[in-house]
């Protein structure tokens, strides 16, 4: 498949790290040379010097013979320029475009991409995708990760077998996997350590801390879970750290979620904290030192049943888990921005490492399959 990248930085890097994996022919366009250089150094691609808006410059790198345009720059405006005149221009069948901005997104404008207007075939949030996923973890307590597929209507969770003694620990994967088939379930990967082991011909069996995961129907989630000797209650009190559009989009969903009792986002900074209690309703918004005790006992921090750090500060994020893990019934998810900080922040015990860019090029790369 033939596809060009619009955007050298950040997800687009990140992108062409998996997209190489496959057999790809891949064109990236930035206006930054060093970076450019950086990326044709560690990935076989082609990098091309320019605005990926820019119709000369689609046309140099052969857009008529294109497969996918996908478009990630920082800028929402050329992301959707791009994919206009790709499809204008040069007819190219699948155009993806980020686009962060809530004025593009507002639901009174979902006519905007189509055909006829914009035609952007899937617009990516890195935001949103960001609050769907700790949503999902938030409602399916004891998991780490929960990835959706055909409309809601199967997906694929993970967990971690933490338990000594379990009924399963004396069987191998595929014993299990055909004992699992009467929910019409299935474990389709192990990761143990840096390990990730398939089930197949081979006699595996599952150890203590494996990280497992199954594929599903959605509503068999949890009783999956026990028969693995995971049994997690609803969480309940829920303290996010961050006044952005992360928490605002998290939010919502949790003042939509009965088994929250309380939720309470706290932020150093007067105006976002201002504008997110204009705009929730149950939602407790507290102004202050993140780090104050006296901010963290008005937030009932001691007492949460989750932690959420989704700060653009990746520092932060993680001493934010550390005070978390000293509450051993307290799950503590945390946002990292730049890779630097994630096996610092994968070590911190019942931390959930949430890595900006692996959600957002996870939706991308579900599309393009």
């Amino acid at each position: 498949m033939k596809i060009v990248v619009g955007g050298a930085t950040g997800v687009g890097r990140s992108l062409v790290g998996y997209l190489s994996l496959g057999n790809n022919d891949i064109i990236v366009v930035d206006e930054n040379a060093a970076k450019l250089d950086e990326l044709a150094k560690e990935y076989d691609v082609q990098p091309v010097l320019g605005s990926i808006s820019h119709p000369d410059i689609q046309e140099s790198l052969g857009m008529k013979n294109v497969d996918m345009l996908i478009a990630v720059t920082d800028s929402d405006e050329i992301n959707m320029i791009a994919c206009q005149v790709a499809y204008t221009l040069f007819n190219v069948p699948r155009k993806i475009a980020r686009v962060d901005s809530k004025y593009f997104l507002n639901p009174l404008w979902n006519t905007l991409y189509n055909e006829k207007s914009l035609p952007i075939d899937l617009v990516i949030t890195p935001d949103i995708e960001i609050a769907k996923f700790i949503f999902q973890l938030i409602s399916l307590p004891g998991s780490t990760a929960v990835f959706p597929f055909l409309n809601d209507s199967i997906n694929i969770f993970a967990f971690r077998h933490t338990a000594v003694d379990t009924p399963f620990m004396k069987f191998s994967l595929n014993h299990i996997n055909q004992k699992l088939s009467d929910l019409s379930a299935r474990i389709v990967l192990i990761i143990r350590g840096s390990r990730r082991i398939v089930p197949n011909e081979e006699e595996v069996h599952l150890q203590r801390n494996d990280l497992i995961y199954v594929s599903c129907y959605p509503e068999q989630n949890m009783e999956i879970m026990r028969l693995f000797g995971v049994d997690h209650n609803p969480y309940e009190k829920i303290v996010i750290f961050g006044g952005n559009a992360i928490s605002y989009y998290l939010a919502t969903q949790i003042e939509k979620n009965d088994n929250v009792s309380s939720c309470r986002i706290i932020d150093d900074d007067v105006a976002k904290a201002e504008k997110l209690a204009e705009k929730l309703n149950s939602t407790a918004v507290i102004t202050g030192e993140m780090m104050s005790d006296v901010i963290l006992q008005d937030a009932g921090f001691n007492n949460a049943d989750v932690s959420v750090a989704v700060t653009d500060r990746d520092k932060d994020n993680m001493l934010l888990a550390l005070l978390a893990s000293r509450n051993k019934d307290t799950q503590a998810l945390s946002l990292v921005n730049s890779k630097d900080y994630n096996l610092l922040t994968a070590n911190i015990r019942n931390n959930v490492l949430i890595d900006r860019s692996v959600i957002t090029i996870s939706a991308i790369l579900k599309y393009l399959r």
